[in-house]
């Protein structure tokens, strides 16, 4: 796991540019502490900065493949292809040979052995560039369900990229601005695939290659959420997910560097925890290694609620002791959570402020400190996704809702018109952004993009779109927020759930079966029965935990206090005056919410540290 960045330039010497070059590739030092490189042609800058995972001595990047002292190819590379030593075998069967170990040179060699078609045998989470100096093309490539982040933007004569918008951004040329449509990206819950918050930065999208050449850019899409017919049974379904289920994870353990998985006691992250266990045990390995979130006093503050009904320590330390895991859990207080130092360096992970809070700080100092023990960690996100974990899969009118399902979910709460990020902004900026319209754009366009089978009809066929809806515009904020909270901390986190061989298979399951014992994710619980105790296969949904520590709500009311106080502050001109003072005049105003208390503050951070133009 690494940074990327790079610069392709068509009516330039780029030979010149390595001071630019070494300023993009020096922003994400944080997601390769290891190593950094640059390579440069005429037309052509790549960097790298590496978190050695596989070969760490021999998988130095940029990579390059030369004949006769004649330059072919040079790739700078990010991400894991689990399959590469299947890969490596069949090339080398092919003529080609190697000089390292690493997954790397097998994603070169496959380019130059196979063209364009070779990103179809990659199986793994990737984003990378490969410079092909023999056609003077540039393939930017990100893996099918969006693990991996890239960023590019447009110039006059060729592109610029990196793995984060930071890398982008720090070139001369491009200015970090922000309109209302980033504004817009910034207050929903539904990613539109290719925004990327600032003006003219656009994400490549997942399952997709943007090919650069001189004559401009062409964007192909190598994967999606294809319907296809369902012909297994029950009983088969259930075989065919368990065995997937143990093949990802045996894939997915291979490692130079030490190896955890993040567990919270829930059935996600205990299956993988668990299958973990047995494939290490299986190898004559192990045990393996598990940590998990908590909060100090978290059980004497907890009460449970209809989103969080049970605590999560309990459960974790149920499933460690059931497969002998070597576990740890990482307490964390409010006053970590709120320090000014912890919540700057996530919006510097960040680029752009999230409106997460607590639950983005826990996240990234859970993985500061799992950084000292491992360096590669297994996560269960996704499989609620894919297998039907969130409520609003099961509630009628979330689903029958002209919208995706979860701003549905919020809006019974918040309103009709109800984000929870937008509770303190200025009306007329609401009025400006028109949020449910670019909520429904976004719904109609996502809606457009699913394939369904002929006849389909009634429930199954709207759970297809509920699904498809979920992989394709939840998830990706998910997988964003893993990604850049464990690359700030030189952490590499794998997501076996996103692995598109069982992406694909549980996609097309009937709605049925996936729900066939009456609760969410039946389909799951059934394919891991065998690794996991009853307790943890009975428990309801809970997700990741926000701490209820009374003095953390009071500390962020005094920030907000804080900068309502600041007639400089930047964010001003951008939240309702008159409601932040009625807010913290009596402190119980209905419409304030701990998500738009946070946003107010984490605006107002972006906007003081970061050199972002707002042009409203």
């Amino acid at each position: 796991m690494c940074g990327i960045a790079g610069w392709v330039a068509f009516d330039q010497d780029l030979t010149q540019q390595r001071p630019v070059l070494a300023a993009m590739t020096g922003t994400m030092a944080c997601r390769g502490p290891d190593a950094g490189g640059i390579h440069l042609s005429p037309h052509a800058g790549l960097g790298h900065r590496r978190l050695a995972v596989i070969d760490v001595e021999g998988g130095a990047q940029p990579m390059t493949v030369e004949q006769d002292g004649r330059l072919l190819a040079a790739l700078t590379y990010s991400g894991e292809v689990y399959n590469h030593l299947e890969l490596r075998a069949e090339l080398e069967g092919l003529g080609h040979r190697f000089r390292t170990r690493s997954d790397t040179e097998v994603v070169l060699h496959a380019y130059l052995q196979w063209g364009g078609a070779f990103v179809d045998r990659l199986n793994g989470m990737f984003a990378f560039a490969l410079w092909d100096a023999r056609q003077e093309q540039l393939l930017l490539v990100r893996d099918r369900m969006g693990v991996k982040p890239l960023f590019f933007h447009r110039t006059p004569d060729g592109v610029l990229f990196g793995s984060e918008q930071k890398a982008v951004l720090a070139h001369p040329a491009v200015e970090a601005v922000v309109d209302l449509d980033g504004l817009r990206e910034l207050f929903t819950l539904a990613k539109n695939p290719g925004q990327a918050i600032y003006r003219d930065l656009y994400e490549v999208r997942p399952g997709h290659v943007v090919t650069v050449r001189r004559e401009g850019l062409t964007d192909r899409q190598y994967w999606r959420l294809a319907a296809v017919e369902h012909t297994d049974d029950l009983a088969a379904t259930v075989t065919t997910v368990r065995e997937l289920l143990h093949d990802i994870v045996r894939r997915q353990l291979i490692s130079d560097v030490p190896l955890c998985s993040l567990l919270s006691g829930g059935l996600d992250s205990s299956a993988i925890t668990a299958l973990a266990a047995r494939a290490l045990a299986e190898a004559g390995a192990g045990p393996v290694r598990s940590f998990a979130v908590d909060f100090a006093g978290q059980a004497d503050h907890f009460r449970p609620d209809e989103l969080r009904p049970t605590l999560d320590g309990p459960f974790a330390h149920l499933l460690a002791e059931h497969v002998g895991a070597d576990h740890a859990d990482i307490v964390l207080d409010a006053a970590a959570l709120i320090d000014p130092e912890h919540r700057g360096a996530v919006l510097r992970a960040a680029d752009v402020p999230t409106g997460f809070g607590d639950m983005d700080t826990s996240l990234y100092l859970l993985f500061q400190e799992v950084r000292r023990h491992s360096t590669v960690a297994l996560s269960g996100e996704s499989a609620d996704e894919l297998f039907g974990g969130y409520a609003w899969f099961h509630r009628p009118a979330a689903v029958a809702a002209p919208t995706f399902p979860w701003i549905a979910a919020q809006q019974q709460v918040l309103g009709p018109n109800g984000l929870p990020r937008t509770g303190l902004l200025d009306p007329d900026l609401l009025a400006a952004l028109d949020l449910p319209a670019y909520l429904g754009d976004s719904y109609a366009t996502a809606l457009a993009e699913v394939e369904h089978l002929p006849g389909a009809e009634g429930r199954e066929r709207r759970m297809r779109e509920i699904c498809h809806l979920h992989l394709t515009r939840f998830v990706r904020t998910l997988l964003d927020r893993k990604d850049r909270m464990s690359m700030a901390s030189g952490l590499e986190v794998r997501v076996p759930f996103c692995d598109h061989r069982l992406v694909e298979y549980v996609y097309n399951t009937p709605w049925a079966m996936k729900v066939f014992d009456g609760r969410e994710k039946s389909l799951l619980r059934a394919a891991t029965a065998d690794v996991l105790p009853r307790k943890i296969l009975e428990r309801v949904k809970s997700p990741y935990p926000a701490t209820q520590d009374p003095g953390y709500p009071l500390a962020l009311r005094t920030g907000l206090r804080t900068v309502a106080g600041d007639p400089q502050a930047p964010v001003q001109g951008l939240w309702n005056r008159a409601l932040v003072g009625s807010v913290l005049a009596d402190g119980q105003d209905p419409q304030l919410t701990r998500g738009a208390t946070e946003m107010v503050l984490a605006l107002d951070s972006w906007l003081r540290e970061r050199p972002v133009s707002l042009r409203l």
